[in-house]
């Protein structure tokens, strides 16, 4: 890495030391920066060309020094002629001025080293282009070995050269005297300018009609620094030392022939023995084969060859050869035109832009971006001429690349996109906004582009507007989100809300609807959603543009819309707008499609849901079964809400079932030692009861006597048996105080009690009047069993629960326990019958004891008896249920509000 730096080093101070020697002490140094070596140009190619730059201005120039030491072999005398050959030519074309003609910035200033003078900027001589590369750096530029020229700036530039020598004949009535290659320059544009007026010759009679010019003869022993290039002078100038306006019209012919030949005169002379070359070459002339001009375009040949003729007189003069058709070329007209458009006026200048789009596609890009893109840009000082130049820079920027757009058009468009005067600017570059996306970087864009549409939406032309929203959705990829996000939408919204004009409000939902993809979902749902309830206006084409972002957004693949969203928002602004009275039939139907398809999906996802939900619970539940270690700690937790709302209403009403999972179970928590304590008495005791024997109950026999003996026996078989168990219930736990209200008018068998003790859910009194059921419930007495319903008029029969479960039970002996107010209902009546289903899905009881505490209670359910289902007091949770019948009431006032909504929405 250091070698390399190091030789980068030597080569730059090489570099750096060549240019210093070369221009050192020179007052040129004084006010221009002299750059790198980049042609060479002038007699014999001794003219060194460099690119420099004006110190004050930063101005880009051309400077040409001419190094001594190229003559040191030279005797002084012959020095002294070629220093002042030299210094007539550039302060001849110094005092010169034409657009044909090379423009020099500074005189030509001496030093004792060098010559040096400052031109406009240049690219190389027609020489270099042309393969001759004298006093070219080694190695020579690629730009000036790759160069070819294109056939309109060849015809161009021959023009050009004829307009220069026309100005020359006529104008001031001067003879160049050595018009070659070397002396063309093709100046940074392209543009092709004569220099080299080292021998030109002035006539002595300028006033007069017929100018008179005196040649010098022909001194061979002289250096050719002094003596013009022999190739392309005039046979008269060397055999009879004559010279007029003509003999700059055969050299003119010389170059057209060179220029379409690779740079090769016609005739190459001897220049020891120049006398007889040109002898031999006037009869050459005077009988010019057809192999000779073969690679001259037909077009041009013929007036080629009558430049060559040996006769003065037959040679076209420089204002007839601007007039042949060679030059009537669209290319060469169109460029002719650009060089003299400071004499046009506004008008002519517009109806030139127009048609220019119609040209550049059959320029050279060459040509296009060096010759006529400068002159466009020119044009921006002008603002009533920008409408009509932009389109034609813009077309030019499509056909550069990156590099070429950031360097020779982004500079000269900055300052147009601040532009607000004329309207038809800020038109041109929307229709273009793609374009300048693309090949602008992104710190311009932030800095320049964007604000320029921000400056469109917020224009007071409604045009604009309109048109800047129906462009957006075209670049909306290009531009970067977080802008989208933070600085495009709030502006469209802001034109939507503010606008009077329904052509922007619509266009602004349009273009909302269309840049929808280059959002995020919860950007569109929380920003865009919400905007659309607040556009005030109800024209059609505004709840259709509506409903159009709606839709898009529901059924988008990346966006979507939430249920919760369709079920609380969406839907219901969609149906408000539905039946709007400026809607038509279609347009409703429009509206009423979206609204299916959105309730279709919310039931089907919520109704998933539901579903995936109901199997967990199930998958619990048969968990909770299959533990009784988690149906014990279970018992002991609190109730959750779902489980009060089951107790009462059934299962149905918590998970939308007939046959309803269980709820979600409560959080277990750790277990204390007095309740580890008391679950190891309670499996204790279960296992006494597993271990007695059955009682076996008599066959009733039928009459009252019967009866009697029945209850008796009952009545002595259940005091036996709850006596074991008064240790762990009755004695610990004092019996509440009766509960004022008349006693339960039906009462479940005993056999379907719960083997276990089972949470009724509540821990206050609640009442129900609307069902027609009124009851107070006491909240549960601290014990181990606190929590149980004991009623206040029977006691406990738990205990029998396992002794009756496959037969069925007498139990009219106890009928004279219920108030006798209301009629006897028969404890047969009540029991379970044979061959219930359920009967037998029962465990043996857990439990010895069950306390059912009771309560004042008035039931009225419609055609049917309060079962066990339905009984608040029993915990459906501890044990798997039969499934419930719906009830007829849900039934009815489902399919009523199935049919309110088909008469509204269909």
């Amino acid at each position: 890495m250091e070698s390399m730096l190091n030789k980068l080093k030597s080569t730059v101070t090489k570099v750096t030391a060549d240019v210093t020697s070369a221009v050192m002490g020179n007052p040129v140094t004084r006010e221009f920066e002299v750059g790198r070596h980049i042609a060479s140009a002038g007699p014999s190619m001794c003219w060194r060309i460099y690119n420099g730059t004006k110190k004050s201005t930063k101005q880009e120039v051309a400077v040409f020094v001419f190094d001594k030491k190229m003559i040191d072999k030279h005797q002084k005398f012959e020095k002294d002629l070629i220093i002042d050959s030299l210094k007539r030519g550039v302060q001849q074309l110094t005092r010169l001025r034409h657009p044909r003609l090379l423009t020099v910035q500074h005189p030509l200033e001496e030093s004792r080293d060098c010559l040096a003078f400052c031109t406009e900027p240049v690219f190389a001589s027609l020489a270099n282009v042309l393969g001759q590369w004298d006093n070219l750096p080694s190695p020579v530029p690629n730009d000036i070995k790759e160069y070819k020229l294109f056939d309109v700036e060849t015809k161009y530039g021959l023009l050009q050269i004829s307009e220069g020598l026309s100005f020359l004949h006529s104008g001031v009535k001067m003879v160049h005297g050595n018009l070659a290659l070397e002396n063309i320059i093709l100046n940074k544009s392209g543009s092709w300018k004569i220099m080299g007026f080292d021998f030109s010759i002035s006539s002595t009679n300028p006033s007069d009609t017929e100018p008179k010019y005196t040649c010098k003869e022909w001194e061979p022993n002289l250096p050719p620094l002094v003596l013009p290039n022999p190739e392309y002078l005039a046979p008269e100038y060397i055999l009879s030392v004559s010279c007029d306006a003509a003999s700059d019209m055969y050299s003119l012919g010389v170059i057209m022939h060179a220029v379409f030949n690779e740079g090769k005169p016609v005739f190459q002379v001897n220049k020891h023995d120049i006398f007889k070359s040109f002898s031999r070459q006037l009869d050459q002339l005077s009988n010019i084969s057809p192999s000779m001009l073969n690679k001259i375009p037909e077009q041009v040949r013929e007036h080629v060859k009558m430049l060559l003729s040996v006769t003065p007189n037959v040679r076209p003069d420089a204002d007839q050869m601007t007039k042949i058709p060679f030059f009537d070329d669209v290319g060469a007209m169109t460029l002719q035109y650009f060089d003299s458009l400071f004499q046009r006026d506004n008008l002519q200048k517009s109806q030139f832009y127009k048609g220019l789009p119609k040209v550049l596609p059959k320029l050279p890009k060459r040509v296009v971006v060096y010759r006529i893109l400068p002159a466009l840009t020119s044009e921006f000082v002008n603002p009533d001429m920008v409408p009509f130049v932009l389109p034609n820079v813009l077309l030019i920027a499509e056909e550069c690349t990156k590099e070429e757009y950031i360097r020779l058009v982004l500079p000269d468009l900055t300052p147009v996109f601040k532009q607000q005067e004329p309207i038809q600017i800020l038109l041109i570059f929307l229709q273009k906004m793609d374009l300048l996306l693309t090949k602008t970087p992104a710190e311009d864009i932030k800095n320049s582009v964007l604000p320029m549409v921000y400056r469109a939406l917020e224009a007071p032309s409604v045009q604009i507007q309109e048109l800047c929203l129906n462009i957006i959705p075209t670049f909306t990829n290009l531009i970067d989100y977080p802008s989208i996000k933070n600085s495009l939408i709030p502006r469209i919204k802001s034109a939507c809300l503010q606008t009077s004009s329904l052509a922007v409000r619509v266009n602004s939902l349009v273009c909302l609807g269309k840049i929808l993809e280059y959002m995020d979902k919860w950007f569109v749902i929380d920003e865009i959603l919400p905007f659309l309830q607040q556009i005030p206006s109800r024209e059609p084409a505004v709840l259709m543009g509506i409903l159009g972002i709606y839709k898009c957004t529901f059924s988008h693949k990346k966006l979507g819309i939430p249920k919760e969203h369709l079920a609380t928002k969406s839907l219901p602004h969609l149906v408000s707008l539905s039946i709007d009275n400026n809607l038509n039939l279609n347009q409703f139907n429009s509206f009423m499609v979206v609204i299916r398809e959105m309730l279709s999906r919310m039931e089907a996802e919520h109704k998933t849901k539901l579903e995936q939900l109901h199997v967990m619970q199930e998958q619990q539940r048969s968990l909770n079964i299959s533990n009784p270690m988690g149906h014990s700690e279970e018992r002991k937790s609190p109730p959750s809400s779902a489980n009060q709302i089951e107790d009462i209403f059934g299962s149905s009403a918590v998970n939308g079932k007939e046959n309803g999972a269980a709820a979600p179970q409560p959080n277990r928590m750790s277990l204390t030692l007095e309740e580890k304590q008391r679950l190891a008495k309670e499996q204790e005791q279960a296992a006494k009861l597993r271990s007695q024997q059955p009682l076996a109950p008599q066959a009733m026999k039928a009459g009252n006597s019967g009866t009697a003996t029945q209850a008796k026996d009952l009545t002595s078989s259940l005091m036996s048996n709850m006596s074991s168990l008064s240790s762990l219930s009755l004695a610990s736990t004092s019996r509440p105080a009766p509960l004022q209200g008349p006693t339960m008018s039906a009462f479940p068998s005993p056999a379907s009690m719960p083997a276990a003790p089972v949470a009724n859910g509540f821990n206050s009194p609640m009442g129900f009047p609307a069902a027609g059921m009124a009851m107070g419930v006491r909240p549960p007495a601290p014990g181990p069993y606190a929590g149980m319903a004991t009623t206040t008029s029977t006691p406990n029969f738990g205990a029998l629960a396992q002794n009756h479960i496959n037969k069925q039970p007498d139990m009219s002996a106890l009928d004279n326990l219920f108030s006798a107010n209301k009629p006897k209902v028969s404890l047969n009546q009540m029991g379970p019958r044979p061959g219930t289903p359920w009967l037998s899905q029962f465990a043996p009881a857990h439990s010895p004891q069950t306390n059912m505490q009771g309560a004042p209670m008035s039931m009225a359910v419609g055609g049917a008896g309060f079962g066990m289902q339905a009984n608040p007091f029993f915990n459906p949770q501890n044990f798997p249920q039969p499934a419930a019948a719906p009830t007829q009431t849900g039934i009815k006032h489902s399919a009523s509000v199935n049919n309110d909504l088909k008469d509204l929405f269909g």
